[in-house]
């Protein structure tokens, strides 16, 4: 990280096929069944807005969300972050297993950290629940 700008990757790999773990992760809806911390979402157009643990509600604007790449990607609308962009890919590994890649660049990079970190936590968590069914 330089500057004021902050980029960070978390990766997983699921022994589960890629469609399987996209139709959880690619409906955005779903996320808390899969990301702890996030107890709720809704979504209205290309709104979702998610409700934390502390019933804090969190706008975020929904970027892309592209079933054939397998690609989501949303901003946060919060006035504390200048800038953001998260990206969540299901990569195909051809074997019955997927990588599962959760990128965030933002502005301040100190935000950057604090989402990948949850990132992580919430990617470790989806492979254990793929895993288990």
């Amino acid at each position: 990280m330089t500057g004021t700008r902050g980029s960070v990757r978390r990766q997983v790999r699921i022994a589960r096929s890629a469609g399987d773990v996209w139709s959880l992760v690619g409906d955005p809806a779903r996320i808390a069944e899969w990301f702890p911390g996030i107890e709720s979402a809704t979504v209205e157009g290309t709104v979702r807005t998610v409700v934390t643990g502390a019933g804090m509600p969190i706008p975020e604007e929904i970027v892309t969300n592209d079933p054939l790449q397998r690609r989501f990607q949303y901003r946060l609308k919060t006035p504390a972050i200048r800038e953001h962009l998260s990206t969540l890919d299901v990569f195909d590994l051809g074997d019955g297993s997927c990588l599962v890649s959760y990128s965030a660049d933002a502005e301040p990079a100190t935000m950057a950290l604090v989402i990948a970190g949850a990132a992580g936590a919430a990617l470790h968590h989806l492979r254990d629940l793929m895993e288990a069914d």
